[in-house]
């Protein structure tokens, strides 16, 4: 059994993540890079679009859950997904390939149609659902072979929670070859060819995941009329309806629910959905203010900017295993937590990480526009600022020791604490958390953009060099650090499903 485990808990999910992460990161990373430049759109309104966009990424995981732990079973979702990704990833790279063969001049893009346009989202928003399906089940699935096989071992709960520090280590090292690897691709070789990478990569992880088929040990979908009076009784605590016989049987059958444990999940659910509207810059705003910089390395290799998220992925490969093998062990003989600590714990931590990450970007903003104005380049937004791409790296660093323990430790804890039969939905609950802070960041972003512009240059102009970055990434700082404050009053006060938690 422990050698299944390994290679089914740790290996077969590990490489199919990785090459899935590997493919859908070549299209997110560098996207605010294709809207502003093959598709000519705005640099407010590319970071609000990618923003969108990212936070139906993140809202999907809602549908594929519940159609997983309803109908489909996590298996048949995470081949849907399969599915999915290579006909939208097929899609992307046709209207780039289609755009591409269009005439035009060297110094202007291709002209985009509305048709062709709308054909670019239709296909992006089809990837994000292939995500909705995929990310939820397939990591559900790998933590359901402890689930299912644990037996009431005490060890399972320390089992469950290295599984997910190592499968975040897995698609970390996706998230940092696509950014460096296939980002490149885009920016040297063409769209045509990075897409068309990225639907290779996908064709590859489906066909892994395939080959694993008869080895997992796959829970069933809930049946759909006991999955409707779990819902019902699930609402019913909520809203504290207790007059409904048969669903107070439910709960009878269920008493790991609990009162009103939708309320009590609501709190963490907030303080998950500011910090990651605060971490969403990585992709949008850190993006476009590297590509400002001097990128140039050695003899003459420029840095793709997007490639600079590496350091986010590297810095998470580099923490976990320090975290999983050196910290838990040291923080289990102090605290007795089989753990090391509870996930709210690293969850608070990583979101004071956050906090100072935004507060460094604004530092570095602000020399950046001290270098611009020395050396005469408010006007010149087209030349490269004679300032290293070096000094962003430690916003990155710091970002990904933030997402190291916050992103790990929020779906541990909406994994574990949801009814068994319903995980999947549980994990897309702390994903749908991160979309809609990818929305509030978007929509951020926007009011930003309005309410700036009235005064003069906006804060967040296509004109980096006279924008105010700087400002804007204070004020992310003073909500993260308010969102802390917020997230340690109610996590104090939370009583874990476990009592093994509580500590």
């Amino acid at each position: 059994m422990q050698n299944y485990l390994n290679c089914g808990c740790y290996y077969c999910p590990a490489v199919v993540a990785f090459l899935e992460r590997l493919g859908f990161y070549g299209v997110q990373g560098n996207l605010i890079m294709y809207l502003t430049g093959p598709l000519g759109m705005p640099t407010a309104a590319a970071a609000a679009g990618v923003n969108a966009w990212a936070g139906t990424v993140q809202v999907l995981p809602l549908v594929g859950a519940l159609a997983a732990d309803s109908r489909l079973g996590r298996y048949r979702a995470v081949l849907a997904a399969g599915v999915l990704y290579l006909l939208s990833l097929g899609m992307l790279t046709a209207s780039s390939a289609l755009q591409a063969a269009q005439p035009h001049s060297a110094s202007s893009p291709p002209s985009t149609s509305p048709a062709h346009l709308t054909f670019i989202y239709v296909a992006l928003y089809l990837l994000a659902l292939a995500q909705g399906f995929h990310r939820p089940c397939a990591e559900a699935l790998g933590a359901d072979q402890f689930a299912l096989s644990d037996g009431g071992d005490p060890s399972s709960p320390a089992s469950r929670s290295s599984y997910f520090n190592w499968f975040h280590f897995s698609i970390s090292w996706g998230y940092a070859t696509s950014t460096t690897a296939l980002s490149y691709v885009e920016d040297n070789a063409g769209w045509t060819a990075g897409f068309g990478a990225c639907w290779a990569v996908m064709v590859l992880s489906l066909a892994v995941f395939l080959l694993g088929a008869r080895t997992y040990r796959a829970e069933e979908p809930v049946d759909g009329s006991r999955f409707v009076e779990t819902v019902r009784a699930w609402a019913a605590r909520f809203f504290h309806r207790k007059d409904a016989a048969g669903t107070e049987r439910l709960l009878d059958r269920q008493p790991e629910e609990g009162e009103g444990v939708v309320l009590k999940l609501l709190p963490i659910w907030l303080g998950a959905m500011v910090y990651a509207a605060v971490t969403s810059q990585v992709y949008t705003l850190f993006t476009k203010q590297g590509s400002t910089l001097d990128r140039r390395l050695g003899t003459g290799l420029v840095v793709p900017p997007a490639a600079l998220q590496c350091l986010v992925s590297f810095t998470f490969i580099a923490m976990l295993p320090v975290y999983d093998r050196v910290f838990v062990p040291l923080a289990r003989r102090v605290t007795g937590h089989p753990a090391g600590v509870t996930t709210l714990q690293r969850i608070g931590a990583g979101m004071a990480m956050s906090c100072a990450a935004m507060a460094v970007a604004a530092l570095v903003e602000g020399r950046r526009l001290r270098v611009v104005t020395a050396a005469g380049l408010v006007d010149r937004p087209d030349v490269a600022v004679p300032m290293s791409l070096w000094w962003v790296a430690p916003q990155y660093v710091l970002m990904g020791l933030a997402m190291a323990l916050a992103d790990v430790g929020l779906e541990e804890f909406f994994y574990d604490q949801v009814p068994d039969a319903v995980r999947s939905i549980g994990l897309a609950l702390c994903l749908s958390a991160m979309g809609a802070g990818s929305y509030s960041s978007g929509m951020l972003v926007s009011a930003v953009d309005w309410a700036t512009r009235g005064s003069g240059e906006s804060w967040i102009s296509d004109n980096l060099n006279r924008a105010h970055l700087d400002y804007f990434y204070w004020l992310l700082a003073g909500l993260a650090a308010l969102d802390v404050a917020v997230f340690l009053y109610f996590s104090k006060r939370f009583v874990y499903r476990s009592k093994g938690e509580q500590r």
